[in-house]
C-alpha cells in the first residue's frame, strides 16, 4: 500500500503518506501512483516512503517529484512511522495511495487541526460503488469502531486512513506498533490524551490494480494488543490546545 505527503514550505504545511509492503509480496503501487500524486494539492510536497516495493514505485514516486524515504523493515506502522519522522511540517496527513482516497481533499481533512476545533481528524470513507468496500469489510470496521468506543468513549464510525495531525503531538504519543494496530493505536492513544478526535467525510473509490491486504489474523492479534492497553495520559495535545495538524498539514513552531 503507498501513502503519499506533502509539504507546502511557504505556509509551512506538510501532508505525510507512505509506501509499503506488509505481511507479504505485492505490496506495489506503481499503477495508482501517477494519479494520486498528480491530485496532490498544489504547493504540497509529498514523502513515499518504500519498505520493499519490487514494480518500480519509488523511482516513479521520485520522477512525478515526491520525496522517497527507504525503510528495511516491513510493516504498514513502521512504513507510516518513518513517514512521520521524516515529515518537516508542524501538521501531517495519512492517506493511502491504492487511489482509493483522493489526496485532494486533504485540505479538508487537514482544516479542522489547522482551525483548531481538532487535534485528530479521519476521513470517514463513503464508498462510491459497491464494489469499492466490501461488506465484510464494512461490519468489521463497524465492529472496530464499536470496540473503541467501548475502549475510550470516542465515537467514531470509521477507523480512516486518510487522517490528519500535528507531527510533535503524535511522536509524543509514543506509538510502537509497527504493523497493522498502528492506526488504531494513534487514535487510542490520541483519545487517552485527551485529544479531539472527529470525522469528517471523504469519497472512497474502488482500488487501482488487486489488493495488497493479507496477514489478517496478525492484523487481529495487533489490533487485539492495542485494545489491550491500559488507559495511560500520553504526552501530545490537550483538548484546549487549538492548532493545526499529515495525511495532514502542519504549522512548524506553532506559527498559526
Amino acid at each position: 500500500m503507498l501513502r503519499a505527503a506533502v509539504e507546502q514550505a511557504d505556509q509551512e504545511r506538510e501532508a505525510y503518506g507512505d509506501e509499503h509492503r506488509a505481511d507479504g509480496p505485492d505490496r506495489d503501487e506503481g499503477e495508482a501512483l501517477p494519479w494520486v500524486l498528480e491530485r496532490i494539492p498544489p504547493g504540497w510536497r509529498a514523502i513515499v516512503v518504500d519498505n520493499g516495493s519490487t514494480d518500480g514505485s519509488p523511482d516513479i514516486a521520485r520522477d512525478l517529484g515526491a520525496h522517497v524515504v527507504h525503510e528495511p523493515r516491513r510493516g504498514f506502522g513502521a512504513a507510516c512511522h518513518t513517514g512521520l519522522t521524516a515529515a518537516t511540517a508542524g501538521v501531517v496527513c495519512f492517506c493511502d495511495c491504492d487511489a482509493s482516497l483522493d489526496p485532494g481533499l486533504l485540505p479538508t481533512v487537514a482544516g479542522p487541526v489547522l482551525d483548531g476545533t481538532a487535534d485528530l481528524v479521519l476521513g470517514r470513507r463513503r464508498p462510491t460503488a459497491r464494489d469499492a468496500w466490501p461488506i465484510h469489510a464494512r461490519l468489521a470496521n463497524l465492529e472496530l469502531a464499536r470496540l473503541i468506543r467501548r475502549r475510550t468513549g470516542v465515537r467514531l464510525r470509521d477507523l480512516g486512513p486518510m487522517r490528519a495531525a500535528r507531527r510533535e503531538a503524535l511522536l509524543a504519543l509514543g506509538l510502537t506498533d509497527r504493523r497493522s494496530g498502528y492506526p488504531l493505536q494513534m487514535v487510542v492513544r490520541a483519545a487517552d490524551a485527551g485529544w479531539r478526535v472527529t470525522e469528517t467525510d471523504v469519497p472512497y473509490h474502488p482500488r487501482t490494480g488487486r489488493s495488497k491486504v493479507t496477514g489478517t489474523w496478525q492484523a487481529v492479534r495487533d489490533m487485539r494488543a492495542v485494545l489491550a492497553e491500559r488507559p495511560a495520559t500520553a504526552a501530545g495535545v490537550g483538548s484546549g490546545i487549538g492548532i493545526g495538524v499529515d495525511g495532514g498539514i502542519g504549522v512548524d513552531g506553532g506559527a498559526r
